[in-house]
């Protein structure tokens, strides 16, 4: 995604959350007509591989939600990101931006030592936790998600769709995670337990293991 992970562009650049899933939609957008992807949506990333959905559906064979909010036809991405906002708790020692002012509400933050030690790894080897520390990026705080477009039932709702719920995570907790899926049910559900947020450090190998069976299944 932009101004995440190896991506050059800095988070002030971006001006809504289309800006930061652009890369992904121009990878759709290069995909041969004869090819069909795998879409994997972790955390926020449910909330870009949903408008790739409902704009490419012919070009993806299914799409995992991996402990990720997840919006759909009948849930948009404001009720989905509300709904997270009221059960989330402390943010603890992350730092927020304040790019357009003090009195403006914050454009991006930072997550705290702390907070990812206790919230985001708490069960991933404290090597990656360590890595995770000195390359963490500012997280874009986009205000316009009321202008993302509707997901429709014939092109999204076209689409396979698997969540993989994440016993262990404390940021999108299984409640949340079982509410999104109650909200917006899915072909199939997954689980794997003792994962917490990022399940690809604390449960690497069953996540890699249960990726390859769904391909399997679906594709």
């Amino acid at each position: 995604m932009a101004a995440a992970g190896a991506n050059p562009k800095r988070v002030e650049e971006l001006s809504s959350i289309s800006d930061y899933y652009q890369p992904l939609m121009e990878f759709m957008v290069a995909l041969p007509s004869d090819e069909r992807v795998v879409l994997v949506g972790h955390s926020m990333g449910g909330i870009c591989i949903s408008p790739a959905m409902e704009m490419f559906p012919e070009k993806i064979a299914l799409a995992v939600f991996v402990t990720a909010i997840m919006p759909g036809p009948d849930l948009t991405v404001l009720d989905a990101v509300g709904e997270y906002q009221r059960q989330v708790g402390s943010y603890m020692d992350s730092q927020y931006s304040f790019s357009n002012g003090d009195d403006i509400p914050p454009t991006s933050f930072v997550f705290g030592p702390n907070f990812m030690a206790s919230h985001l790894y708490q069960l991933s080897p404290p090597e990656d936790l360590t890595l995770a520390t000195l390359l963490v990026r500012p997280v874009g705080l986009f205000d316009n998600l009321l202008e993302e477009g509707a997901l429709s039932k014939e092109n999204y709702g076209s689409v396979r769709r698997v969540y993989v719920i994440c016993d262990g995570d404390k940021i999108l907790k299984q409640d949340f995670q079982e509410w999104l899926i109650e909200k917006n049910p899915t072909d199939e559900v997954k689980v794997i337990s003792g994962a917490d947020h990022m399940v690809m450090f604390s449960k690497s190998q069953e996540l890699c293991a249960c990726l390859q069976q769904l391909a399997n299944k679906y594709c």
